[in-house]
C-alpha cells in the first residue's frame, strides 16, 4: 500500500480509502435497503482493510439511516480499540432531523452534527470533517467559521468539502485566506472513466490551490466492474440490478467503448476491470486517495490489488481516449488556441 499527503497537509493517507456507505443493514426507509453488509461482514471488511494498510476510511451521517454506518464503525472502534490506527473521515450537510434547521451547513447545524457524529462513532475527534455538498443558502464564511471553531476545540483536525462547484470552492479558499480561517485540504467528488466532468474546472482549481482529490463512485456505480454486457440484463443482486434506471443512463456508445478499453487493458495486465478503473484514477493529477466500497470480503480483496497496479503511459492514454467526450465552450476554443485549457 502506498501513502500520500492529503493535499498540502501533513496528513498521510493510503491511496485507497475504504468507503463505508454499505455498512449495516438499512431498513426500507433508506435508499441503501438491501444493498448493504450486515454488521459482522462490515467488521471483517474493516479488519481486512486495516491489515492490508488501508488507514483511511470515509463515511457520512446520512449513510444508512439514523447514522447507521457511523454507528457500525463506532462499535468496531469500541470492540477493537484500534481507533488511533484509522484516519477517519465523515460528512455532514444533508437532512438528519426534522424542521427548517434539520439540514444545511449553518453554524447551528454544524455544532449539532459534529456532536451527533462523535457520539455515534464513539470517538473524541474526527480526522477529516467534510461538508457533503455546498449550501447555497448559507454564507460560506459562516460555514468556515464554524468549522474553524471545531478545529480550535479539537473536535475536528482537518476540514474538506464534497460536491462543490468550482466557483464556490475558490470563493471558499479565498475566504479562508483572507480571514485566516482553516481551509479545505481535500475535495471529494464524483470521478471515474464514466464521469470526468471535474477535469474541466475542479481538477485545475485543486492543483492550483493544493487540494487532494478524493474520487467517489470510481467504478461508476459498479458499471466499470465489467459485470455488465450491452443489451443484457444486469446480474441479479448487483447494485445496478436494483437501480436499473441508473444502468439505463450508462447505455451510451461512449460508455460501452470505455468498458471495452478497460477490459482490454485488464487482459494485458492480468487484472480485473475494477482494478484497472481504480488504478487509472490513481495515475491522475491531484488524486490523493480513491474511495472504494466493498460489500463482501472478495470485493475488498479484488479492489485492494489496484493500489499495486501500474499502468503504462500508453495504457493511460488508451483509457483517456476511449472515455473522452467533446469539450464544451470555452474549453474547446482555449485548447484549439493554446493546446490546453
Amino acid at each position: 500500500m502506498e501513502y500520500r499527503n492529503l493535499g498540502r497537509s501533513g496528513l498521510s493517507v493510503s491511496t485507497l480509502c475504504l468507503g463505508t456507505m454499505t455498512f449495516g443493514e438499512a431498513d426500507e426507509s433508506s435508499f441503501m435497503h438491501k444493498v448493504g453488509s450486515d454488521e459482522a461482514t462490515s467488521f471483517r471488511i474493516m479488519n481486512l482493510a486495516l491489515e492490508a494498510g488501508v488507514n483511511f476510511w470515509d463515511t457520512a451521517d446520512v449513510y444508512g439511516q439514523d447514522g447507521l454506518s457511523e454507528r457500525v464503525i463506532g462499535k468496531w472502534f469500541a470492540d477493537t480499540k484500534r481507533r488511533d490506527e484509522v484516519v477517519l473521515a465523515t460528512k455532514f450537510r444533508f437532512r438528519m432531523n426534522k424542521g427548517a434547521n434539520g439540514t444545511g451547513a449553518s453554524r447551528r447545524r454544524i455544532v449539532r452534527c459534529v456532536d451527533d457524529s462523535l457520539r455515534r462513532l464513539q470517538t473524541d475527534r474526527i480526522d477529516l470533517y467534510q461538508i457533503h455538498m455546498q449550501d447555497s443558502d448559507t454564507p460560506e464564511q459562516e460555514t468556515l467559521r464554524a468549522l474553524d471553531d471545531l478545529v480550535r476545540a479539537g473536535k475536528v483536525l482537518y476540514i474538506g468539502c464534497s460536491n462543490y462547484a468550482a466557483y464556490r470552492l475558490v470563493e471558499s479558499l479565498y475566504t479562508s485566506e483572507a480571514q485566516r480561517l482553516e481551509r479545505f485540504v481535500s475535495l471529494q467528488a464524483q470521478y471515474s472513466l464514466i464521469v470526468r466532468d471535474i477535469e474541466l474546472e475542479l481538477v485545475p482549481a485543486s492543483l492550483r490551490h493544493g487540494l487532494g482529490i478524493l474520487p467517489w463512485s470510481p467504478l461508476g456505480g459498479g458499471f466499470l466492474s465489467g459485470k455488465f454486457e450491452r443489451g443484457a440484463p444486469p446480474p441479479p443482486g448487483s447494485r445496478l440490478d436494483k437501480w436499473k434506471e441508473r444502468l439505463a443512463g450508462f447505455d451510451t456508445d461512449r460508455n460501452w467503448r470505455t468498458i471495452d478499453a478497460v477490459k482490454a487493458v485488464a487482459a494485458e495486465l492480468d487484472a480485473t476491470p475494477s482494478q484497472v478503473a481504480l488504478a487509472w484514477l490513481l495515475h491522475k493529477p491531484a488524486v490523493t486517495s480513491c474511495i472504494f466500497g466493498a460489500r463482501t470480503e472478495d470485493q475488498l480483496r479484488d479492489n485492494l490489488k489496484a493500489a499495486e497496479l501500474k499502468l503504462s503511459p500508453a495504457q493511460v492514454r488508451a483509457l483517456d481516449e476511449a472515455s473522452a467526450s467533446p469539450l464544451p465552450y470555452p474549453y474547446a476554443m482555449i485548447r484549439a488556441s493554446q493546446g490546453r485549457w
